[in-house]
């Protein structure tokens, strides 16, 4: 599932809001970034910002560009202040904090996005956000789709079986229209899959039929191509009928854009960040008044 429309709101403002400027360069604190990630002890999340400086190092970028050790004083209950180390990071190095994270954390997915992006406009993160899920699905798709063509084989001995299953289910999940209908309907290059070209939900939906499938295939122990045909045709059938409850016909959903070519420009973005960002110069000036125990001073 995506990020609900009030969540991805929220954490828009919520790194906004954090967001620190040092001449034209755009930076964050990581003591900051601790808390929003999830982090309670800053020894832990320290060690995912190494993990990020050895990324960085790796992909051939300036480590100090990216990240820059600071201090800064913070005020301790008694009145008195002490100094606490901190880092200051560009939106690279933010990123690559982001994809050191534990991704199973919608706030860790919410930043892979918003870092990789130079951009300052919700709009263009949700855009993307949307992108990023089409091809996860996408690449689930492709895993349920071999996990079932694998349990197939196991039993029928044939590789041809699994294309014949699959177009039976496409059939029923399309209305009767076959997978070679929806080609034609779509515009589908020819030797190139339907998938690559359907919307998310309809690529979730036939993810969720080959798990429903094989499942089936392997508890009830299904022996043969008209058995587990039929058993895959019932399963993309039913499912179709949910998503007509609420109004969606699979087969009228418009063709979106090719996978690979979203796949390629998302990866193009993201190799030209490093040198849209900003840099530091180790000038941050990062003294602000924090209470001792605010969580992010501690640890």
């Amino acid at each position: 599932m995506g990020l609900h429309q009030d969540l991805i709101t929220k954490l828009f403002r919520a790194f906004e809001d954090l967001l620190h400027h040092e001449g034209e360069t755009d930076f964050w604190l990581a003591r900051e970034l601790q808390a929003l990630f999830g982090y309670t002890k800053w020894r832990n999340f320290e060690q995912v910002v190494d993990k990020a400086r050895a990324a960085c190092a790796q992909a051939g970028a300036v480590v100090t560009d990216h990240f820059a050790d600071v201090g800064k004083m913070v005020a301790l209950g008694s009145g008195a202040r002490r100094r606490i180390e901190d880092v200051a990071v560009t939106r690279y190095g933010a990123y690559l904090i982001a994809m050191n994270g534990d991704p199973r954390k919608d706030v860790v997915a919410f930043a892979q996005t918003y870092f990789a992006l130079q951009t300052r406009r919700q709009e263009l993160v949700e855009r993307r956000l949307a992108e990023v899920e089409r091809l996860e699905a996408r690449r689930r798709l492709t895993a349920s789709e071999k996990e079932l063509s694998g349990v197939i084989f196991e039993r029928l001995r044939e590789q041809e079986s699994f294309a014949r299953i699959r177009s039976k289910g496409d059939a029923a999940l399309f209305g009767g229209w076959t997978t070679r209908d929806m080609n034609s309907k779509l515009g589908v290059p020819s030797q190139r899959a339907l998938a690559d070209f359907l919307p998310t939900i309809t690529i979730k939906t036939k993810d969720l039929a080959n798990e429903m499938t094989t499942h089936n295939v392997k508890a009830y122990d299904l022996q043969t191509e008209s058995v587990i045909s039929s058993d895959h045709s019932a399963n993309n059938r039913e499912l179709r009928e949910a998503l007509g409850k609420r109004g969606i016909r699979p087969e009228d959903l418009p063709a979106e854009e090719d996978v690979r070519a979203v796949d390629r420009r998302l990866a193009r973005e993201t190799r030209r960040l490093p040198e849209q960002v900003g840099r530091l110069d180790g000038g941050i000036d990062a003294d602000s008044d924090e209470s001792a125990g605010s969580g992010p001073a501690e640890g």
